[in-house]
């Protein structure tokens, strides 16, 4: 008789421990990411086009959290360049990246922002993110890379780049909005030997 008292019991804490994982695997509503381009442009200079670019970041308090916490944050920016074609698949002319990497170090209290193979020290975040976020004569193809007076396609995108995030926090970052700070494609006409900006 004892035992069959206490099966409805057992069976009630099993229903709310399963609620309760169950509700975990549920993300939160996430905060909106406003991230953005406010301004892009490329143009020719010393046999070369240059990309100059600025960007809002939506910096969110978890990426600020997991900085604060020793969690490096890879950012990258990307740039392609399309040629359209009638007759097949648009031609790529240019795909490079732009890699940033910013982190805290707590000794010394300060923002390392790594972007390429260039390094800075911040005294503070906000100093660290206006510098990331402004890129200007970022080299991005040779004048003879592109062929002039053809239209192409410009395409820029802005992103924190959550592959390079550690394991677990990788897990995170598929079941919340929060660690996807992303501007999305900006796509414009680029006439090469012509300045184009958006």
């Amino acid at each position: 008789m004892r035992c069959l008292k206490r099966v409805p019991e057992l069976t009630h804490r099993l229903a709310l421990i399963l609620a309760l994982c169950l509700s975990l695997l549920i993300p939160l509503p996430a905060m909106a990411d406003d991230s953005r381009i406010t301004y892009a442009e490329i143009v020719s200079a010393d046999a070369t086009y240059i990309l100059n670019a600025d960007f809002a970041l939506d910096f969110n308090p978890r990426l600020e959290e997991a900085l604060a916490h020793g969690v490096a944050l890879h950012f990258v920016a990307e740039i392609k360049i399309e040629r359209p074609r009638w007759y097949w698949l648009d031609e790529v002319v240019v795909d490079q990246r732009l890699e940033f990497r910013l982190a805290y170090h707590a000794l010394t209290r300060s923002y390392r922002l790594n972007v390429g193979n260039l390094r800075q020290n911040f005294d503070t975040l906000r100093d660290a993110l206006n510098v990331m976020q402004h890129i200007h004569n970022w080299q991005i193809a040779r004048l003879h890379d592109i062929t002039p007076g053809v239209s192409h396609q410009a395409l820029l995108r802005f992103r924190h780049d959550t592959a390079q995030l550690p394991g677990p926090f990788q897990l995170s970052a598929v079941a919340s909005r929060d660690w996807q700070a992303d501007t999305g494609w900006m796509e414009w006409i680029f006439m090469p030997g012509v300045a184009a900006s958006r």
